[in-house]
């Protein structure tokens, strides 16, 4: 349904256009594949042929396409940090298999119909009202209620965490510099096309993590300071589709835009789980949001999706 409406959207002008739409999540891929089929390809490919259009009966057309990829894409990639001309070529889940496929496919439109396109590899997004299923949302809901959380591969796996706010600052830098438009020796245009990392490049260890994560919840009183965390944790295996590291490799996106990701993971808990965020929401929405984003985007409550509360307000 989603892909028959979006069809009919027309762009018009010479503005930027940012696609960060999709159906995310590794392990949801894997039970669920009809679901990033839907909305990663046929979807992706609706937002393309938009783009292609703005420019016909000779409109300037579309400024700049820039849209979201993800870590995913470099699977079992043992060289560390991951760079942007590594190959990518296995994928360990269909969900990183779509996010390469939306790269093939900006590729090829910008090779074919001259769109400037840039792809941002997104690694391990956190914030205030992220997804539910995300582990610092999942594990603070079961920790909360007296449950074991599960670490996968015994702990032995190390994650690039990069915080919401760098990822928009990223964002909104790239939109504004769109890759130059050329010609080749043929006569025909060569494509302007780009690829960045956005990740803070300080892998952490899954267990220093958690024990950021475990004081920042005794810190925001989500848990008492004598709560038992070793009798609620469980060492478990690697899971289908999960990769041990994710590393990025940024510089690339800092020479061409001066930026690098700057906040770190304690920070960045910390600002999920203080009020502050919610008392910064009253500012702009207003005081009807924060009983909402309350059971939304806190840990303590039960966890609701965040559209939930974006369509409520």
């Amino acid at each position: 349904m989603f892909s028959q409406l979006i069809i009919n959207i027309s762009v018009k002008g010479s503005d930027p256009v940012s696609n960060l739409a999709a159906q995310a999540g590794v392990r949801y891929s894997i039970d669920h594949p009809d679901v990033y089929i839907e909305s990663n390809l046929i979807g992706f490919y609706n937002i393309l042929e938009a783009c292609r259009h703005s420019y016909d009966e000779g409109e300037k057309g579309v400024e700049h396409l820039v849209y979201a990829s993800s870590s995913s894409v470099y699977g079992g990639n043992k060289k560390v940090p991951f760079a942007v001309e590594d190959k990518v070529d296995t994928p360990v889940s269909l969900y990183a298999a779509t996010k390469k496929s939306n790269e093939l496919l900006a590729h090829s439109y910008s090779k074919l119909y001259n769109i400037p396109s840039t792809g941002l590899r997104f690694f391990t997004v956190y914030g205030p009202a992220g997804r539910p299923d995300m582990f610092y949302f999942s594990a603070t809901n079961t920790l909360s209620k007296g449950g074991t959380i599960k670490i996968f591969n015994y702990g032995n796996c190390k994650r690039d965490f990069t915080y919401v706010d760098d990822i928009v600052e990223g964002v909104l830098r790239v939109m504004q510099g769109a890759p130059e438009k050329m010609a080749g020796e043929d006569g025909l245009p060569l494509p302007p096309y780009a690829v960045y990392n956005i990740g803070g490049g300080q892998p952490e260890n899954l267990l220093d993590y958690i024990s950021t994560l475990q004081e920042e919840l005794v810190r925001a009183k989500v848990l008492p300071e004598n709560y038992d965390f070793e009798g609620h944790r469980e060492l478990v295996g690697m899971q289908p589709g999960d990769v041990p590291v994710t590393y990025a490799d940024s510089e690339a996106l800092e020479q061409d835009y001066g930026f690098t990701p700057k906040i770190g993971i304690r920070e960045g808990l910390r600002n999920v789980y203080c009020k502050s965020f919610l008392e910064k929401v009253a500012d702009i929405f207003g005081e009807c949001c924060i009983s909402i984003l309350e059971k939304c985007a806190s840990p303590w409550g039960d966890l609701c999706h965040p559209m939930e509360a974006d369509i409520l307000c």
